[in-house]
Parts: structure tokens; C-alpha cells; sequence
């Protein structure tokens, strides 16, 4: 399978809108079909839970330093490790500086708070080949400032597991991993994002990816990655919290879409049909919980347990996350397998496959050309009412995946929900810090 990503359709956008694709657009080159693709991206997936779950049960995000630990890196980049989460699902388009008036591509990524690209001119094996698009060169971008951590910024002044402050040139160093394995160190330095529509420019902190290589290898087919994490006032690199973006919204392209769809921040194009109420969470800020309240498959109520009910409801922890970078929404061990026999009652004259396939153990197969009906997934947050419901049907239900049928949600160790992009796929979302909601339009960017 291949895609020439250089023919990609991204019109000119005004300020502040971005013009977003599915990952899988640029790597499936790599894979012989999509089956082998699909199973690859439902890899990352789990691995991204699997690491969320390990911070939200150790309450932070970062690694302390140890005793002896230090970023300096003989006032260059740091050498100690952070932790953060893993990659996104869904890439965007920027022009950046003005070394090259061309269109650079980052993942884009709801659980991070830095946004970074890398940085040329590149030492000796410190950067990895981009294969589509040149290396931002900030020695010949006339707009390029490296941040004055002193005069600029406050969160570089006091040594932290992932900033840190040099004095002897008030340059602010960096260190980011991520689950993965993947790790970018540098320093953060501010430049311009230009909009082709209206000619505007904007100026945003990023981090200057230095040294790319110390870990797993970032896949070439990006710059880097934009944190999307929810904007706090204080404290974050993410773009909503740098564009003082109350608004943040996106329609999450379809699996396999080759059509680009938008992010854009103060304003949005899609309507709040249905909303979902924003929770605060004071150990993970930049995290976007909400406040799931009641899951039905049709018309049966699936009854909360202990484990999960004590988090459901709860206006100052949540109960859910909504997180892009997770493909499969997951559930807490016994409230997922009543929800998983509660929709094999359901399922009607379909024959339940006899073996698990993969990570998913509810398939159904079908004679080829038939297309099922499968059972609707209702979500709702707050209390149950149609302003608040979340209506699930057919693809946003089961993934099609070697001629089966399967359930697309999971469980997972952890007595919270993570609301998935697979669930999300083609709905207009739009983050609403100002009045902390999430409101969703059903198939506004298929």
C-alpha cells in the first residue's frame, strides 16, 4: 500500500485553523495490507493505555530527579528522563519560520502539553531523516529567538523532571520521552506559524528538537509533535494554552479517509447537539476528563461497579477521559464484560466468532457482501437526557478487521474509562474551557 503524501489536499486556511489527517495516511506504505495496518495502530493504542494507567496510578506524569541527576548536558541538552505519554493518531499541517515557506507535518496529541519540531542544522546522528518534507533550519529562519528563561518564562526558573533553566546563558533545556521509548531534548525557542489564507502570522514557544536519537526512533514521515493538552494558564507549551484558546475544535478524520479535515482554536464550525461537562483534574491539568454518567446498549442500562462508580459521577476527579491518541475505548475489567455479554444478547442472528482475534474477544462473521446491523452504544454524561447522549452506531461499534466483525471497545486495569478516536471518528468535537464542555456533532467531517 502506498499514498504520495506530497499530493495531499491542504487548502489555505485562515488564522488559527489547521488542516488535520489520519496517521495511518503517511505510514501505510510500510504495511501489505490493512489488516497488518490496523493491527499496528491497535498496538500503539494499548500501549498508550497501558502507560496512562501507570501515571494515573502513580499520580504524576514526570520521573523525579534522583540525588545525583542533572539536565546539564555541558549547558546543551538535557540527560535526565521524563515520561510522558505516547504519540498521537492524527497529524496536522504547519508552515513554520521563514527558513522555507513549506508545509512541515506533527502529530498532534491531546495528552501533551509541549509542542516541538526538530531543529537543524543537525549534529552527528542527533536527528532523524524526515523522508517528505526539509529540516526546519533555525539558523536561516529570520523570526527564529531562542527563549530568555530569566526574562521570558517562569517554568524553567526551578529545576523540574522536564525544564530546567541554564544560568551562564538563560537558555531553557528540555527533555521529553515519551511511553514509546521515543525521546526529544533541546531547548524551547519561539518562531512563527504562518497562515496562507489571510497572510497572518502567529509567534508560539516550541521546544528545539536537538536530539531525537537517544531511544526509539521517531518514524520519519514527521517534524514532530503538537501538544493539543487542555490550556491552563500557567505552565504549558500546548497550543490552546499559548493561543489563549478557551476553543478548541476538530473533526478526527475517518480510519483509512484520505481527506483532510480541520483543528482550529477560538472559533468552531460544528454545532453542540450533544454536550458533555469538562471536569478539572488538579494533579493532570492539561488532561480532558468528562463526566460520563450512564452507558446503555440499546435500551439495557449497564450497572456500575464499585471500582468504576466511585470515580462516575464525581465532579472533582471524573470518570472518563477523552483522549485522541487512544484508538479503542476501554473499560474497568468488570464493567466491561457485562457490557461485553450485555451486547452479545443483543447481537441478533449474527454467529458469534469461536476464537478471539487479536486483543478482541467478541467476532462476528458474515457471508462477504452482507453488512450487519450490530447493536448502538448509548453514552451519556451528566445525567441521561438528549442533550446529553453520545450516540454510537455500526463503525463507531465494531472494526472490521481479516473478514470478522469485532466489538471495538477493551478492557483495561484502571477504574477509569478512555474514550477512544475510533468512537470519535468523524464527529465534530469542540473543547470549551471557558465554559467546560465538550459538545459533539455526529458526522460533520465525513
Amino acid at each position: 500500500m502506498s499514498f504520495d503524501t506530497t499530493k495531499l489536499l491542504d487548502p489555505p486556511r485562515p488564522s488559527y485553523t489547521f488542516s488535520i489527517y489520519n496517521r495511518d495516511l503517511f505510514e501505510k506504505s510500510k504495511f501489505k495490507d490493512y489488516d497488518s495496518l490496523l493491527e499496528h495502530r491497535l498496538a500503539r493504542s494499548q500501549a498508550r493505555a497501558n502507560h496512562l494507567a501507570l501515571i494515573l496510578e502513580n499520580g504524576n506524569v514526570t520521573r523525579p530527579h534522583g540525588a545525583h541527576e542533572s539536565k546539564r548536558d555541558n549547558g546543551k541538552v538535557p540527560t535526565t528522563t521524563s515520561i510522558e505519554f505516547a504519540n498521537g493518531e492524527y497529524v496536522a499541517s504547519f508552515i513554520l519560520g521563514t527558513d522555507q515557506q513549506t508545509t512541515r507535518h506533527l502529530l498532534i496529541d491531546t495528552g501533551s502539553d509541549l509542542t516541538w519540531w526538530q531543529c537543524g542544522p543537525c549534529r552527528p546522528n542527533k536527528c532523524y531523516e524526515q523522508r517528505n518534507e526539509p529540516l526546519y533550519d533555525f539558523t536561516k529562519s529570520k523570526t527564529y529567538q531562542k527563549l530568555d528563561c530569566l526574562v521570558q518564562s517562569t517554568i524553567c526558573l526551578y529545576e523540574t523532571s522536564i525544564y530546567d533553566c541554564i544560568p551562564y546563558d538563560n537558555t531553557c533545556i528540555y527533555d521529553y520521552k515519551y511511553a514509546d521509548g521515543s525521546r526529544t531534548r533541546g531547548w524551547i525557542a519561539e518562531d512563527v506559524i504562518t497562515f496562507v489564507l489571510d497572510q497572518n502570522t502567529v509567534r508560539i514557544f516550541f521546544g528545539c528538537g536537538r536530539d531525537q536519537t537517544n531511544g526509539t526512533a521517531f518514524t520519519g514521515e514527521y517534524s514532530g509533535i503538537a501538544g493539543l493538552g487542555r490550556r491552563v494558564h500557567i505552565g504549558s507549551f500546548s497550543l490552546p494554552s499559548q493561543f489563549e484558546a478557551d476553543i478548541m475544535a476538530l473533526c478526527l478524520p475517518e480510519f483509512y479517509s484520505t481527506k483532510p479535515s480541520t483543528l482550529s482554536f477560538h472559533t468552531t464550525p460544528y454545532k453542540k447537539t450533544t454536550s458533555a461537562r469538562l471536569l478539572p483534574n488538579f494533579k493532570f491539568p492539561t488532561i480532558y476528563f468528562v463526566n460520563l454518567y450512564k452507558v446503555f446498549i440499546n435500551d439495557k442500562v449497564i450497572p456500575l461497579f464499585p471500582s468504576f462508580s466511585q470515580n462516575i459521577g464525581n465532579d472533582m476527579t471524573g470518570g472518563c477521559i477523552v483522549d485522541t491518541g487512544a484508538t479503542i475505548t476501554n473499560f474497568p475489567p468488570d464493567f466491561y464484560y457485562v457490557f461485553r455479554d450485555t451486547f452479545r444478547q443483543e447481537v441478533k442472528d449474527i454467529p458469534l466468532y469461536d476464537a478471539p482475534l487479536g486483543s478482541f474477544d467478541t467476532c462476528y462473521m458474515v457471508d462477504p457482501g452482507v453488512v450487519p446491523t450490530f447493536p448502538v452504544v448509548k453514552l451519556y454524561f451528566g445525567h441521561q437526557s438528549p442533550e446529553n447522549l453520545l450516540l454510537l452506531e455500526q463503525q463507531r461499534v465494531v472494526v472490521h478487521e481479516r473478514g470478522l466483525f469485532c466489538l471495538a471497545f477493551k478492557k483495561w486495569n484502571h477504574p477509569l474509562a478512555i474514550i477512544g478516536s475510533y468512537q470519535l471518528q468523524g464527529i465534530g468535537l469542540t473543547f470549551d474551557t471557558a465554559t467546560d464542555t465538550l459538545s459533539f456533532e455526529l458526522d460533520a467531517c465525513n
